[in-house]
Formats: structure tokens, C-alpha cells, sequence
């Protein structure tokens, strides 16, 4: 799997925790494991393992999973990662039936381009939870367009600190399922400049319950943003908790 510029490069990693510092998704993906009482969590794409580290705090066995050793030097340096085990891989390196949850956020899911890449994902998933186990990730609501705002305009973003920096995004296609863009990091103190093209795959709710249901799941929940409201047109986000039957 390609990882973007900005995951493996080790100076913009140990930036992402400031440059990604609202993160309304945390709240709800520890309260659904403290619902579930999911004492074994797998992290799916941790990153920097912030929410790894919270999950454990809450009493859970932990496993964070990242293929980016840049993210997970940062996640193995952060309070707290030694209540965590670290895995660095993809989904194939996910333990058998051993989960009680297993969570992938930050959009992770919109990373798997081709059809192939996701079957492959969710059966991971699928072979890592017990039965009865839960998964919950999220995709951004392709009928939001929400990619209209990215552009310098409306994404610049000014960060101050030990090491300042700006942060901007930039459309370069967009086709139907699929919207391409470079996200730019420069730095302040030497001005650096960080490039880092991506291509993420809108896939609809309809496509994603299907994909879902072929790989042995059942859709619980669907949610159209962090505060569990229903799905809209509107909605930013599609949140599914589906349950592997």
C-alpha cells in the first residue's frame, strides 16, 4: 500500500498530533468501547497512537497497528505506550479472533483504493474480531462535498510551538468515486517545504453496507457526524458500527 508523504517522513509525523489537534472522533470511539466493554481493542492505522493511549487508560488490552514507522516512533515515545502493543504492518498483521472491538479512524478507510484493497481489509478485520466482536470506522459522506474546501483559502492553518509550522491542502482531480489532492507543510524555521499527494475513495453508504455485508458483517449503526445524528445529504461524515455475525 502507498503511504503519503506526510506519514512517512519523521519530521512531519512528529508534527501530526498539533496539526490534527481537534479530533471530535476520539470522544466518541472511547465512549462506544466503554459501551461495548470491549476489554481487547485493536487500533487499525493508529498514527501516533493517541488514541491507543486512551483506550488503554480505559482499562482496555490494546493493540495499535500502523505500516508507517515514522507515526509509530512517534506513538512508542508518547506517555502511556507502554500499556499499548505496537504492530508495525497492515491489516494482514492483525491478530485471529482475539478482538473485541477494532477501530480505524482518521479516515483510514478512504486510503483503500481498489475494491480489492478494501474486501482484504474487512476480511482482516473480520478474522481479528471474536464473533459477536465490532468494527467502526469512518468515511467522509460524498454527498457533503466536503472536498470543496480544500483548497489554500479555506484550509491554510498557521501553527505555533517549539516547531512552527503552516499546513494547507489543495485539490488537483476530481472524478467520480475518487478526489486527488497535495497536502503542503512548510516550515518555519529553515521554510522546508513538505509535499504530499494523496488520492482518497468516496465511497457511498449503499456501497460501503454492501462491502460490509459480503464480508460477514451486520450494520448496526450509522451515524452522520461525531454526535451521532443521522445521516443527511448534509451530513459530513458516514460513522458505521457494524457487528461481524
Amino acid at each position: 500500500m502507498h503511504l503519503d508523504q506526510h506519514y512517512v517522513d519523521p519530521r512531519v509525523a512528529a508534527i501530526y498530533d498539533t496539526a490534527n489537534a481537534a479530533r471530535q472522533d476520539f470522544d466518541f470511539y472511547l465512549a462506544l468501547a466503554r459501551e461495548l466493554n470491549a476489554r481487547h481493542i485493536i487500533d487499525l492505522a493508529c498514527g501516533t497512537g493517541a488514541l491507543a493511549v486512551e483506550l488503554a487508560a480505559q482499562g482496555a488490552t490494546v493493540t495499535g497497528v500502523d505500516p508507517a514507522p515514522a507515526m509509530l516512533d512517534v506513538a512508542r515515545r508518547r506517555p502511556g505506550a507502554d500499556q499499548v502493543r505496537w504492530l508495525d504492518g497492515d491489516s494482514s498483521a492483525l491478530p485471529a479472533a482475539t478482538a473485541d472491538l477494532v477501530v480505524m479512524t482518521g479516515h483510514a478507510a478512504q486510503v483503500f483504493l481498489t475494491d480489492e484493497q478494501w474486501r482484504t481489509v474487512l476480511a482482516d478485520c473480520a478474522r481479528a474480531l471474536r464473533p459477536g466482536g465490532v468494527l467502526a470506522f469512518e468515511t467522509r459522506n460524498p454527498s457533503a462535498r466536503g472536498w470543496r474546501a480544500w483548497n489554500r483559502t479555506d484550509s491554510h492553518r498557521a501553527h505555533d510551538g517549539p516547531e512552527a509550522f503552516e499546513t494547507w491542502v489543495e485539490i488537483t482531480d476530481v472524478r467520480p468515486d475518487f478526489v486527488s489532492f497535495t497536502g503542503h507543510t512548510v516550515f518555519t524555521a529553515d521554510g522546508r517545504v513538505v509535499l504530499s499527494p494523496s488520492t482518497l475513495r468516496f465511497r457511498t453508504s449503499a456501497q460501503v453496507r454492501t462491502s460490509l455485508a459480503d464480508a460477514g458483517f451486520a450494520v448496526r449503526q450509522v451515524f452522520g457526524d461525531w454526535t451521532r445524528e443521522a445521516v443527511t445529504d448534509t451530513a459530513p461524515e458516514l460513522i458505521f458500527v457494524a457487528e461481524r455475525t
